[in-house]
């Protein structure tokens, strides 16, 4: 399935009353990440409550469909907060210099264990780094595109 299929997908189940505009929907080989944006002086709390049937109903056809667990957000006043979200085990090799620093996030009590302190260095990364981010990832796309639009194998 493509990101277009399970976009449509979201756009099409999601009911139009729950968010201003359609939802975003982020998503990896995993995870399906649908977050709508609700309008000012809506109550989280009371969307989650009032909407959970619903989304669940949606998630199960979705993860039936696409093969991938999908997870629920919205955003209010600028400030988006997830319901549910997948948390996958990355396999990495670390050399000793970079376990040591994991370790010392450890010891100075940021982190509780080293896959703690590793996504603490990624949230990081991605903070001060998005814009370089979104910059690898439009050339990630248009390197998609001129692939796709070259020779093939016979």
């Amino acid at each position: 399935m493509t990101s277009d299929e399970i976009e449509s997908f979201f756009w099409d189940k999601v009911p139009k009353s729950w968010f201003l505009g359609r939802p975003t929907i982020e998503l990896d080989d995993e995870e399906i990440l649908c977050v709508g944006v609700l309008p000012g002086g809506s109550a989280i709390d009371d969307f989650r409550g009032s909407t959970r049937a619903a989304r669940v109903d949606i998630a199960r056809e979705a993860e039936s469909r696409f093969r991938r667990k999908v997870s629920w957000g919205v955003e209010l006043d600028g400030r988006t907060t997830l319901f549910t979200t997948q948390s996958t085990p990355v396999m990495t090799r670390l050399r000793l210099p970079e376990r040591a620093t994991l370790d010392t996030l450890i010891d100075a009590g940021v982190a509780r264990s080293r896959s703690e302190a590793l996504a603490w260095c990624v949230k990081l990364v991605r903070r001060h780094e998005a814009e370089w981010l979104a910059d690898l990832r439009t050339a990630l796309v248009n390197v998609e595109r001129v692939r796709a639009e070259g020779p093939t194998t016979i």
